[in-house]
């Protein structure tokens, strides 16, 4: 039997890559979500997380399950390598979802903490001011339904992974990957380019350029120098370059005086919180915002059935089912210890593979991203890395995944991917508005806005209303009229209470009858408003799927070659 060459040079460009993914995710999740302004000098419809509580109660669970899944797929390729004798098994890499850190942080986190910051703003008696106990407790409840989100997130995906090759044939990848290639072009590519990366272009361009050269063009650099720490490297010359020369803003620091923390099994509740009364709106919350985190989870079966795929293709035939295991173990580990951010297989083991990578690199990866967690590291490093030197593997990550999502779906259903889309970039209009006009009127004045019903409707929900719509196109393009109607029935159903078009900014779901007196009470007999209620859109695909099944009956002539 051959000896297995577990560590080479290559695993060297394989270990900053793969780490430095994830860190990005990291900065990502703190970027999105916390502010340096101190909580009561922020706007009530722009409250943030602190950094000290991102840092010291998020990240360290949420690394602990990197930890855990790439120390068992480092496993894992020692396994294989036994089995086959093969001494050139790469493992299969691990790290945190992209999409998922987006969606999380903009869409739950920051939504549930503004939410019960206004509920408890609204409790005070009146004349007492709102100070930063109650938003310690606002905080405190936002993470805990983040966590049992990730909690319930890492159940479903550990009861789905026996399953994951029959859930890639339920499920049209049009449907699926059609709100991932719009959320990939809306939240993660161009959120980050407009906010950090043309915030300063003379950094965040020129590594942006590095990005797009070695990592979509696969230009290799001298010295086979890894692409991603490359930018890196160059970004924060040039950032710091141009901060001595007053071209540049200076780094904001976190403001955090103690980043050390250590996960804690099962996170205690905050002090007031009041037992299970607390604890019951907590599970309540997070059910009501289910319907966000679950196709995520969806997309990584899906995607990690793919990856394996594409390792075999490489020469590394791993069991599926333990893929998707692991990572499921690891998201449901990191949520029980307080993460917020699922895990997935990376699709780029084939690059990591020709990188000349064994197992070290993951090894190193898991060791490094869970120290960085648990003692601190990160809140160094996000104090001397800048945005705009970082974020441009952002908008990479956003670029393949699209890329992917048509490369992965049939040419066929192409109108299929484009359409579900839609309501993605209905949510990019959302955010961008509510950047606008919360400081104006407020999130209370936001929902007294009839012109911007027609807009939440098609945002709230994007990401179930996306995989329907793509969904039902695409079974029309097959011919397959009977099962689009079934995805239109889903959605009149998912209508009906508000899982998707939500007329409310906040997106909460609400029985038909009380969403139609609220939108009565608010905008009276605005006709127009109320033909957005739960009624109109469960009618509107409830007869939708009516014609489908009727025409069904009458088959079409096949089409000749002229």
């Amino acid at each position: 039997m051959t000896r297995y060459g577990w560590a080479r040079p290559g695993d060297i460009n394989a270990f900053f890559g793969l780490t430095l993914d994830n860190l990005t995710q990291m900065v990502l999740l703190f970027t999105l979500i916390s502010s340096v302004i101190p909580p009561e000098s922020q706007p009530p419809g722009q409250y943030a997380f602190t950094p000290q509580f991102v840092l010291t109660r998020m990240i360290p669970g949420t690394a602990l399950g990197v930890l855990f899944g790439d120390l068992v797929y480092t496993w894992m390729a020692f396994r294989l390598a036994r089995r086959t004798g093969r001494p050139d098994v790469t493992a299969m890499p691990l790290g945190l979802d992209t999409p998922s850190t987006i969606a999380v942080s903009v869409l739950i986190l920051l939504p549930t903490l503004r939410e019960e910051a206004q509920r408890l703003r609204e409790a005070l008696p009146a004349g007492e001011p709102f100070t930063a106990v109650h938003h310690e407790q606002a905080m405190f409840f936002a993470w805990h339904v983040g966590l049992t989100l990730l909690v319930i997130v890492g159940v479903f995906k550990v009861a789905l992974s026996p399953l994951g090759n029959a859930v890639r044939r339920w499920v049209p990848r049009a449907g699926l990957l059609g709100s991932l290639a719009a959320i990939a072009l809306t939240l993660i590519a161009f959120l980050p380019l407009l906010d950090d990366i043309v915030a300063v272009p003379i950094v965040g361009m020129a590594a942006l350029t590095v990005i797009l050269l070695t990592l979509v063009v696969h230009r290799p650099l001298p010295g086979n120098i890894p692409g991603a720490l490359a930018a890196v490297v160059l970004g924060v010359l040039v950032y710091l370059a141009c901060v001595g020369l007053g071209l540049a803003p200076p780094l904001e620091r976190t403001g955090a005086k103690d980043w050390w923390y250590l996960p804690a099994l099962l996170p205690a509740l905050p002090e007031g919180a009041g037992g299970w009364p607390w604890l019951e709106r907590v599970l309540v919350t997070s059910l009501e915002k289910l319907p966000i985190a679950l196709p995520f989870a969806l997309a990584t079966i899906v995607g990690g059935i793919d990856c394996v795929e594409s390792a075999a293709a490489a020469g590394d035939e791993y069991d599926t089912r333990t893929i998707l295991l692991t990572e499921g173990i690891a998201a449901l580990l990191a949520g029980l210890f307080g993460g917020v951010i699922q895990t997935t297989p990376y699709i780029g083991h084939p690059a990591y593979k020709a990188m000349g990578g064994r197992a070290a690199y993951t090894l190193a990866t898991a060791l490094f991203i869970g120290a960085a967690g648990c003692f601190g590291w990160f809140g160094v490093l996000f104090e001397w890395l800048p945005k705009p030197a970082l974020f441009g593997i952002v908008v990479f990550v956003g670029l393949e995944i699209t890329a992917q999502s048509f490369h992965a779906t049939p040419a066929r259903h192409y109108a299929a991917l484009a359409l579900a889309a839609m309501p993605a970039l209905a949510c990019l209009g959302a955010i961008l508005v509510k950047r606008v006009l919360v400081p104006v009127v407020g999130p209370a004045g936001l929902g007294q806005r009839a012109e911007l019903v027609v807009l939440w409707c098609l945002a709230n929900g994007f990401i179930v209303t996306s995989l329907l719509w793509g969904s039902a196109l695409a079974a029309m393009l097959d011919g397959r009229l009977r099962l689009s109607a079934a995805y239109l029935g889903v959605a009149s159903l998912c209508a009906l209470v508000g899982i998707i078009h939500s007329p409310f900014p906040d997106e909460r779901i609400a029985l038909p009858h009380q969403v139609w007196e609220s939108l009565q009470e608010r905008f009276g007999a605005n006709v127009a408003v109320l033909c957005q209620s739960p009624y109109h859109w469960a009618a509107a695909y409830a007869l939708s799927a009516a014609l489908l099944v009727g025409l069904s009956f009458f088959p079409t002539r096949e089409k000749t070659e002229g």
